[in-house]
């Protein structure tokens, strides 16, 4: 009885999570055309629905209709399994990321976790990297010159910037002493937050962060000037929007994990920890903001210019940061 209880119990937390996650990264587009109009002095999506806020549902409903196509020369079994690789591992991320304290349900605890491991944060960096095979296989599948070139730059940007994004969380972990997103939250309660203590890495993880994610000034994959839209250039209909929405879900999972691991989780006052959630859902919306924010601010990089800020100035500071972290620790 207490095997189905724990079966049931996470097959809820997975069809919650999972459809809470795609309704944010529907609304995220529409947020995210929203400010970005705002800051170009003009109107974002005004049309269908009250302010706009049916515009995620019709693209939804856009993309089904519109026509698919494969190109005649193209790896078609790695054609269609790339933007599945992309997405399964973009909402695998949030099996292991902590958004709560534990709530009683039915007169039982619950853990506001898919899966509560202790080698959570290894897990997220597995799955982060396993989400750029479908980025690779994507581009090179396709038999188009652009998307090989798109999923180059791809792989060389995820290797160079993992490093760096990898390091600037080793502080983290030598303040933490583990590797559990639950117990790294739990070290945190109370305000000492460990952005007060790694601001440094912190500024570096944002920075890796947004490289990783593909986001301006750092989208070589893509680059539209460039590419003419990089790996997902022969891509259409759903396999195109899968490709979108594992972007944006990858962007709400680093900006979560940077909640969990720098500014407390869940941590705040005046809520009870029955609603403490929202404290982590009002902080990482912030990220996500500031990432919509500074999409629209930053012009995008030459790409001799992100390698060299990948391997000669952040993958320095990273170590930089580790061996003042050690001395602290130490002394």
């Amino acid at each position: 009885m207490e095997l189905l209880y724990f079966l049931t119990e996470t097959l809820v937390k997975v069809v919650v999570v999972f459809g809470v996650v795609l309704l944010f990264v529907a609304y995220l587009t529409l947020a995210e055309r929203k400010v970005l109009g705002h800051i170009q002095v003009r109107y974002g999506p005004n049309r269908v629905g009250p302010f706009g806020l049916l515009q995620p549902i019709a693209d939804g409903i856009k993309a089904f209709f519109k026509e698919e196509v494969i190109p005649a020369k193209a790896d078609k079994t790695l054609f269609v399994i790339a933007p599945m690789i992309s997405m399964v591992a973009a909402l695998s991320l949030f099996a292991v990321i902590p958004f709560g304290e534990t709530v009683r349900v039915l007169g039982r605890e619950v853990r506001l976790c898919i899966a509560d491991v202790d080698i959570g944060l290894l897990f997220v960096f597995g799955m982060a990297s396993l989400g750029e095979y479908g980025v690779v296989l994507g581009g090179w599948s396709g038999y188009n010159k652009y998307g090989v070139l798109g999923a180059l730059r791809a792989a060389a940007q995820m290797i160079s910037y993992e490093i760096a994004l990898g390091l600037s969380l080793m502080g983290v972990l030598m303040l933490a002493g583990t590797l559990n997103l639950t117990e790294i939250v739990q070290k945190q309660l109370g305000g000492n937050w460990f952005v007060l203590y790694q601001p440094f890495a912190f500024i570096l993880y944002i920075v890796s962060m947004l490289a990783e994610i593909n986001r301006l000034p750092f989208d070589m994959p893509e680059a539209e000037s460039e590419l003419a839209c990089g790996y997902n250039i022969e891509y259409s209909s759903m396999k195109f929007s899968m490709f979108f929405m594992a972007e944006y879900a990858h962007l709400i999972a680093v900006c979560a994990l940077a909640t969990v691991l720098f500014l407390g989780g869940w941590d705040g006052p005046f809520l009870p920890p029955s609603l403490s959630w929202i404290w982590f859902l009002v902080k990482t919306g912030v990220l996500a903001f500031f990432c919509i924010w500074e999409r629209g601010t930053f012009p995008r990089l030459r790409y001799d210019q992100i390698m060299k800020l990948g391997w000669k100035v952040l993958l320095p500071l990273a170590l930089a940061n580790i061996f003042f972290t050690g001395l602290f620790v130490v002394l």
